[in-house]
This record gives structure tokens, C-alpha cells and sequence, in this order.
């Protein structure tokens, strides 16, 4: 049986074909009369009512005339159609940031399916990857409301956790200052500049959850002024949190107002330790030695 080659509405070859599938392409209406093939081994091309074989395929009834663009051969399903959708589903585990590409992907193969006449199917396919990621992307603000809030309160506590490590580095310095003096505290008014030495680097007097062009977040106790660390309660105010720069000192009325992590103070006591406190405990700090 001898194989043909067919020359497409688009003016492209195809082929070689068997003389069984052409004969399906005229049935399913894809090729009429005027269709140019050529017979494999032969010369020149002929239209198919001029070949004997398919002489009698046009006989009795007029065959539906070839849809305007269609191929001669079966149409392809679009992989960007394809792609669409998947990056549209994969949404769902990136944010939405793999839809913005489904949709794009989506809307040029809605384009080249509609333009390919019929030499590309997949037009149901783009159309849903453009809805599903349309509306993944619709979710981007949403998703975003719900993480905000989350990672406000994550940098919350990592600011908090690291006026914790600065207050404790502070009351180190204390210690290591009190050590080289007898054990006496530093003097209040120049506490900062006491222990500066013992410190190693100033951010340590700085609070992460400030911006401003101060020196120093924290106050010391003035009630500690230069006296013998021996002799005061280890529970007893230190170090703790306020808005008066360098060398600031004070009692309770130095500490800031309001608190910088969420809703805890940091202070930090004689004997070293710290501590995280809610407003409500700050009526059981003891300020006298």
C-alpha cells in the first residue's frame, strides 16, 4: 500500500500517511477534493479527486469543506496551557507567587489556541489554569493579612530577647566593674562611661526596638550609687529600660512608659539576672537597696 504526503492549509508537508489514515482524515471531514497530496515516489503534486483510489471518496455526497485553518494532522494540546494550570495549582504552597506566572503563561495560550486554527487544542485547559491562578493571586493580599500580624509579633520577641542579652552584658560589666573596685557599684551619674571598658562594644546600651540617635536605652538605679554591692538585696533594681540616654539614672519614674517588646519590660537586678515583666508586675520591683 502505497504512502502519501499532504500539503496542510498552513502550506506545510506532512507525511507520509497511509492511504487507510487518509481515508479516515476524509471522512472525519479534515481533507476535501482540492487537498494536495503526492503519491511517495512519484513527482508533482495532485489534488485528491485526481487520484483513482480516492476517485470514488467524493462520490454520492459532498464532503463538509476543510474547517478554514485546520490541520492535517491531529491537533496538539499546548504545553504552556498545561503549564498554566500547574503553576496556578502550585500556588497554593507559594503564596500565590507561582500564579502571577500561570496567568500569564494562561492568557498567551488562550491567544495561540484561538490563533492556531484548530492546529492547537488545550483552550479549556489555559482557561483554567487563568482561573485558578487569578484567584490564588486574589488570595496574596489575604495571606498577607494573616502573616503580618505573625511575623510583627516574631520581631517583637527577637528585640525582646535581645534587650535581654544587652541588659545582662550590661550587669555583667557591673559585676566585673564592682570586682576591680572593692566591690563597690559605679557611681550613678557616670555608669555608663564606668563600665563602657567592660562592655566591649556600645550597641550593648543600645535597645534594638529604638531608633533614635541616642547612646544608650537603659538607666541604672540611682539608689545603687557607688555603694557596696555586698551589702545590697540581690533582687534590687539595676538596670532597666528609658528614654535618657547616656549615663541616665533614676527610679521608677526614669523607666519608659509604655513597653518596647509587645507588653513586657526588661530589668535587669543586682545579683545579675533578668527578667521579662508585664506592667502589672512592675509594682513588685524593689528600687531600694
Amino acid at each position: 500500500m502505497a504512502n502519501y504526503k499532504v500539503i496542510g492549509v498552513d502550506q506545510k508537508e506532512y507525511g507520509p500517511v497511509t492511504e487507510e489514515q487518509l481515508r479516515q482524515w476524509i471522512v472525519d471531514g479534515r481533507l476535501n477534493a482540492q487537498t494536495q497530496v503526492q503519491v511517495e515516489g512519484a513527482t508533482g503534486m495532485k489534488t485528491l479527486s485526481e487520484l483513482p483510489e480516492f476517485a470514488g471518496a467524493f462520490q454520492g455526497s459532498t464532503p463538509p469543506p476543510l474547517p478554514a485553518g485546520a490541520a492535517a494532522i491531529p491537533a496538539k494540546t499546548s504545553g504552556m496551557a498545561v503549564t498554566s494550570l500547574v503553576l496556578g495549582v502550585l500556588g497554593v504552597f507559594t503564596c500565590g507567587i507561582t500564579a502571577l506566572f500561570g496567568l500569564i503563561f494562561g492568557i498567551i495560550a488562550l491567544v495561540k489556541v484561538s490563533n492556531s486554527r484548530g492546529a492547537l487544542r488545550g483552550g479549556g485547559i489555559a482557561l483554567a489554569g487563568v482561573i485558578v491562578s487569578g484567584i490564588f493571586l486574589f488570595m496574596i493580599p489575604i495571606y498577607a493579612a494573616m502573616l503580618l500580624p505573625a511575623l510583627a509579633a516574631a520581631k517583637q520577641k527577637a528585640q525582646a530577647i535581645n534587650c535581654v542579652n544587652n541588659e545582662r552584658q550590661l550587669a555583667l560589666a557591673v559585676k566585673i566593674y564592682s570586682a576591680d573596685h572593692n566591690g563597690e557599684l559605679p557611681p550613678a551619674a557616670a555608669w555608663c562611661d564606668a563600665i563602657k571598658t567592660g562592655v566591649g562594644s556600645e550597641q550593648v546600651f543600645k535597645c534594638p526596638a529604638v531608633n533614635s540617635s541616642s547612646r544608650c536605652d537603659y538607666a541604672f538605679n540611682a539608689g545603687l550609687d557607688s555603694l557596696d554591692e555586698s551589702k545590697v538585696a540581690p533582687n534590687t533594681v539595676m538596670i532597666f529600660e528609658s528614654d535618657g540616654d547616656w549615663n541616665a539614672n533614676g527610679g521608677r519614674e526614669r523607666m519608659i512608659g509604655r513597653p518596647r517588646h509587645a507588653r513586657v519590660f526588661v530589668v535587669a537586678y543586682v545579683d545579675g539576672s533578668v527578667q521579662q515583666l508585664r506592667e502589672s508586675q512592675l509594682g513588685t520591683l524593689r528600687w531600694n537597696p
